[in-house]
């Protein structure tokens, strides 16, 4: 008897060590995705002077989408009647999130710091809540619409750089508006995906939607070439687009997906805002830039709104739960 105790003891430790070792290997792809997102941002200021937005969109969504296509090669009979079924679907979903989002971004951080761009990124949460409210029905409750309402103004902060002044003088940062913008588009990407529920495989769907992001990034990358707006790149130009294609893309992209695999979507999705410390921890390093007085007060306002948001949940009613 004593013998068996030990043994289903020694059982049960074994796998809580071993549910122990699984969560923190997830945890720790999660950490590592961002980080290789987070030197995007860094990659594509580095990078702005040489290469024109839409070409480094273009072919980031490109690499990576023939990277990762070899790994799906299992689920290509779904994937094609996918397409078949939903594909304007699937290209308006995936233009939206992985395109036009990526474009307006990079478009933005040719006019805006690294730093301030990873605290507007950080707002994603936030729209993709408001928006849910309205496409999805979602609820959302007074401390929403207060955490909402603060992180708004946090991002009004950082736009006018702690100046009202430049506020009431319309004297803004058109790149920061962009990266806005960017951040917009993503937030309704994630509520139409949601909305969506396309029955396939993750990661083939991912490899869907980033053949959408090609499909969309090729005619803005087209008129770049026809406005002569052409990459001049060097040896640091052609390092920073191999970083945002490969590690910084399919890469990035197989890890989220496992995260999401492993943690579920809504803890995989709160590593976002380590996202932007890693973004201002690069950008000093590696461009000089420095976090100014508004950034600090910018971010503390979107910080509480945030933890009002993530705190203070509204509470779901027996109907509204089983819908």
């Amino acid at each position: 008897m004593a013998i068996n105790v030990l043994a289903i003891h020694r059982d049960t430790v074994g796998k809580e060590q071993a549910a122990g070792n699984s969560l923190a290997t997830a945890y720790s792809v999660a950490v590592l995705c961002w980080l290789l997102s987070a030197g995007v941002y860094i990659a594509a200021k580095w990078v702005s002077t040489e290469m024109p937005p839409w070409a480094l969109c273009f072919w980031r969504v490109l690499i990576a989408w023939a990277i990762l296509l070899p790994v799906v090669r299992r689920h290509f009979g779904d994937m094609v009647a996918l397409v078949r079924a939903r594909g304007l679907e699937l290209l308006a979903i995936g233009g939206m999130g992985l395109a036009i989002c990526q474009g307006l971004i990079f478009v933005g951080l040719e006019h805006a710091d690294a730093t301030t761009a990873g605290i507007i990124i950080a707002l994603i949460p936030i729209i993709t809540m408001i928006l849910a409210r309205f496409i999805l029905a979602e609820p959302m409750g007074r401390w929403q619409v207060i955490g909402s309402i603060l992180a708004f103004l946090g991002i009004v902060v950082i736009i006018v750089k702690g100046s009202p002044a430049a506020l009431v003088n319309l004297d803004l940062n058109a790149g920061e508006l962009w990266i806005v913008a960017g951040a917009f588009c993503f937030s309704l990407y994630t509520v139409l995906l949601r909305r969506a529920n396309f029955e396939v495989d993750r990661l083939s769907l991912l490899v869907l939607l980033l053949g959408a992001a090609v499909l969309t990034a090729l005619p803005f990358y087209l008129f770049e070439l026809a406005s002569d707006e052409r990459s001049t790149l060097n040896a640091s130009g052609l390092f920073a687009l191999a970083y945002v294609a490969i590690p910084g893309g399919a890469l990035m992209y197989y890890l989220f997906n496992r995260s999401i695999e492993a943690l579920g979507a809504a803890r995989a999705g709160v590593f976002l805002y380590i996202q932007t410390i890693f973004i201002a921890v690069l950008a000093y390093l590696i461009l000089g830039e420095q976090l100014q007085t508004y950034h600090l007060e910018g971010a503390a306002l979107i910080i509480a709104g945030l933890l009002l948001i993530i705190l203070l949940k509204p509470k779901t009613t027996p109907e509204a739960a089983k819908v």
